[in-house]
């Protein structure tokens, strides 16, 4: 398995889909390392229950394993809310799979013109969308 192999810090991701009157949300801010010596991906929450829940996180672990494809990394989840009506499984599912292509992008393992694909995630250093694109890579 391949490991990340460089630090990706503060990744945050806001998952707000309006389909009529609501939609998923999600949003958690993560830290991305390479991997402990056990080589496998570990996910670890330091926000409390109250801003995110725990119910929430094995639908953000299976988005970054989706995400990070086959990749390694220690994630450590450092903020994040919910709300009461709108957070669901299928948005940090959602999240959690923009988070990881995040981390691959920030550690160069694909190419930076994979970050228009990327509508709800900013990072440090993220690419700029080309001119005459959005964030989502459309015209």
């Amino acid at each position: 398995m391949t490991a990340l192999p460089v630090p990706v810090p503060d990744v945050r991701v806001r998952v707000l889909m309006n389909i009529g009157a609501c939609g998923p949300y999600a949003h958690f801010v993560a830290r991305f390392e390479p991997p402990g010596a056990d080589g496998e991906t570990e996910l670890l929450s330091a926000v409390p229950e109250d801003r995110l829940p725990p119910e929430f996180l094995p639908s953000v672990r299976a988005g970054l394993l989706d995400g990070l494809n086959g990749v390694a990394a220690a994630v450590l989840l450092t903020d994040g809310t919910f709300h009461e009506v709108d957070s669901s499984e299928y948005g940090y599912a959602i999240a959690g799979r923009e988070a990881g292509r995040a981390a691959l992008i920030g550690a160069g393992l694909l190419p930076p013109e994979e970050a228009d694909t990327l509508r709800w995630t900013t990072w440090p250093g993220r690419p700029r969308p080309k001119k005459g694109r959005t964030a989502a890579g459309r015209r």
